[in-house]
């Protein structure tokens, strides 16, 4: 039997080899999950009400693109947080996911080839894995772009070969940074919006965490790009209710960019979607409407936080986020480490080097680990503290 060799040297996706890694070994202690970004905050009691009243929302087949609400909504959203007005009608999508649109605009929106040439994906490493299946989707070739403490922790695009550029169809960037936690600040996103302008790429901006922050709320990339009087179809902006509002089981993502760029996307769309349940489409209308509530979500990851710059104090290397919900903490091997915390205190994280690419020292993850900050505040300070102690 035949199957397809493009998808043949894919690792192992980072959960199944953490699995791997420690599940054959017994905790040390009480088991403490800091490895998957899934919030564990309350979200908004209402949002269940909402569901149940428009429950008979389930005996139709949802509007592919999203409802007029929905998209409405989200438009409102995009103008009071970047200041940009997006029409709801030719520059909104509704997504099942945020996840489910960086893969799916690649494929609407990255040609065959580009001057003649095999088409390069440009992706940061580490990354969020569906940037890179993504690209060997669609025939590119996936360039991993260190981005590491020498670099601010973001990829130097600019710094790559004018043959790599040349041929660039698409460049992935994810701000605030998941998994390092810092935020592209205005000079990062002009140098990249214009880079793309001369060498005519898309930026697919995924913001997911941008309304987790300590102070001042993480710049766009759209509202740069209007500033800087940028091509429309410039950039393709990524958004869920999944960090912003302790919702990842709501799947409602959202998309946006120019109208021939949308037209793109909703075409392929049409095909292949999966939409969001009507009723569970009302509820993320209204979620995207308030803001109370991301408010008071906010305080309780910065008082998490601080309970991590406590905990870390002193620590060389240690270097606390700016935005996001993950700690990016320097070890000697991140899967040692992980092994070990895991045997002795019952902690779980995720070595660095499942999120990044290359062998050995090659790979830019190798000596770190990720821990989310998605537990309850009082575990979250026994569990830093047991890190701490064990692994420094």
């Amino acid at each position: 039997m035949n199957f397809p060799e493009r998808f043949s040297n894919l690792p192992a996706y980072a959960f199944p080899r953490l699995r791997a890694l420690l599940d054959h070994h017994t905790p040390g202690g009480d088991v403490v999950h800091m490895t998957i970004g899934e919030p564990k905050h309350k979200f908004p009691q209402w949002v269940t009400d909402v569901i149940v009243e428009n429950a008979v929302g389930f005996n139709q087949y949802p509007p592919n693109d999203g409802s007029d609400e929905l998209r409405g909504e989200i438009s409102a959203w995009i103008q009071r947080r970047y200041g940009v007005a997006m029409d709801k009608d030719t520059q909104v999508m509704a997504l099942n996911g945020t996840r489910e649109g960086l893969y799916n605009a690649a494929m609407a929106l990255c040609p065959e080839q580009k001057n003649g040439q095999k088409p390069a994906v440009l992706i940061p490493n580490p990354f969020y894995q569906v940037y890179m299946v993504a690209s060997l989707s669609v025939a590119a070739e996936p360039v991993f772009v260190p981005a590491t403490q020498a670099t601010g922790h973001l990829p130097d695009y600019a710094g790559l070969p004018e043959e790599v550029l040349n041929r660039t169809t698409v460049a992935y960037i994810c701000s605030p940074a998941n998994p390092q936690g810092v935020v592209a600040d205005r000079a990062y996103w002009t140098q990249l919006i214009q880079l793309a302008e001369r060498y005519d790429f898309k930026i697919f901006a995924d913001e997911c965490y941008s309304e987790i922050y300590r102070d001042a709320a993480p710049l766009g990339a759209l509202t740069v790009a209007q500033e800087l009087g940028a091509d429309p179809e410039r950039v393709v902006l990524f958004n869920s209710l999944s960090k912003r509002s302790n919702l990842p089981g709501l799947r409602s993502g959202m998309i946006a960019s120019g109208p021939q760029n949308m037209a793109r996307i909703k075409q392929l769309r049409a095909y292949s979607g999966a939409p969001l349940p009507l009723p569970l489409q009302t509820a993320a209308a209204r979620v995207w409407s308030d803001e109370a509530h991301v408010v008071q979500n906010r305080v309780q990851y910065v008082e998490k936080y601080e309970i991590a710059d406590q905990v870390f104090s002193g620590f060389q290397g240690y270097q606390t986020p700016e935005a996001g919900f993950f700690l990016w903490l320097p070890v000697d091997d991140g899967e040692v480490a992980a092994l070990k915390l895991w045997q002795q205190t019952g902690v779980r994280v995720l070595p660095g080097a499942y999120l990044a690419q290359g062998e050995g020292a090659q790979n830019p993850g190798k000596g770190f680990i990720r821990v989310a900050l998605v537990a309850p505040k009082e575990q979250t300070q026994v569990a830093l503290t047991q890190l701490r102690d064990c692994l420094y």
